[in-house]
């Protein structure tokens, strides 16, 4: 499916609602929400402190269910995607970047970055041990490969996340905070690599942040307010 524009729409978010219940309220956190993201597109979604985002972002990775409302991936509504279930469409066609690296401390960056795709066919190690050796040279980290991750830096580990959420070719990468544990001078390297996977790749992203600075480099600029997404200059 492609939008008016002709572009290739990799992820569509139709009329999407939920809400939380407690004994006095409902909230109802996401209203009616709508959103297309085309392949090669990075967007980045801002909001205020408990707007949604990252309630959204679960939505969009399918860790958690929507009460009303549709989602599709490459064109095809996620419930309908037969003989599979929903961790195998999560590990084949979503890459996660949380704001926390979540590294397995007993094992090398390499053997971190190998996780997802031995998870989907251990058969193929050799050749999965080469492609994520390639991604570890694409995020400047090839020669910290046999490093474990309390070797690493803050930055060096989220940059092994970011090679390890790429391993398995998601047709889209989702980012929760990714620079919120970072300084601003490891802040920006990591903008700086998201911005060249996007180009070089040609990688759909959709990032949530609190950063105006690496909203600035995405194609769009998206706010959640009220349950809702607005581009970014009409609120």
């Amino acid at each position: 499916m492609n939008n008016r524009n002709g572009k290739k729409v990799i992820l569509k978010l139709d009329k999407l609602n939920k809400h939380y219940k407690d004994k006095k309220r409902d909230l109802h956190i996401i209203r009616d929400l709508d959103l297309e993201v085309t392949e090669g597109e990075l967007v980045s979604i801002l909001g205020k402190s408990g707007s949604g985002k990252s309630t959204l972002l679960n939505l969009i990775g399918l860790l958690d269910k929507p009460d009303t409302g549709r989602i599709y991936f490459d064109n095809v509504e996620v419930d309908n995607l037969k003989g599979t279930n929903i961790d195998q469409i999560r590990n084949e066609m979503l890459g996660f970047v949380f704001q926390f690296h979540y590294l397995l401390p007993e094992f090398t960056a390499l053997e971190n970055v190998m996780m997802p795709a031995l998870a989907k066919d251990f058969n193929r190690k050799a050749e999965i041990e080469e492609r994520a050796m390639k991604l570890l040279e694409e995020v400047e980290l090839a020669d910290r490969a046999h490093h474990k991750p309390n070797e690493l830096s803050g930055g060096e580990k989220q940059r092994v996340a970011i090679a390890r959420a790429l391993i398995n070719s998601p047709k889209i990468l989702l980012a929760d905070e990714p620079t919120g544990n970072l300084d601003e001078e490891t802040s920006e390297r990591i903008h700086d690599l998201f911005h060249r996977i996007n180009k070089e790749m040609n990688q759909s992203i959709v990032v949530v942040t609190h950063s105006r600075e690496l909203a600035k480099i995405c194609h769009r600029r998206l706010y959640l307010k009220k349950g809702s997404l607005h581009q970014e200059e009409e609120i």
